[in-house]
């Protein structure tokens, strides 16, 4: 039987936000929704299903938040989890979005 503590906890807290930005697996791309954003990943609800898996990589390229690249974590129901492949760039772009126009 697992209990709560024996669950995965989130690395670092999520914020709601509304931002669009373009995602890109392999050979597939679609628009999307960015929904959850934190410093180490982010939440989207995507345009078009995409052929997907834990552990590929992806590319989210973003207005607000430049380029970032990173690994899926999850997909479900037309919603993408994603993990950021930090580097001091990444980093600097997501804490840039919190700063100025994040509310």
């Amino acid at each position: 039987m697992t209990t709560i503590k024996d669950m995965p906890v989130r690395a670092s807290n999520r914020s709601s936000v509304r931002l669009f930005a373009t995602v890109k697996i392999m050979h597939q791309s679609t628009r999307a929704r960015v929904v959850d954003l934190s410093p180490s990943g982010m939440a989207f609800d995507i345009e078009k299903p995409l052929q997907v898996m834990p552990g590929q990589l992806v590319t989210v390229e973003s207005e607000e938040l430049g380029r970032l690249s990173g690994t899926v974590r999850w997909y479900s129901n037309g919603r993408l989890g994603i993990q950021y492949k930090l580097s001091t760039n990444a980093l600097a772009q997501i804490t840039s979005y919190f700063r100025f126009f994040h509310e």
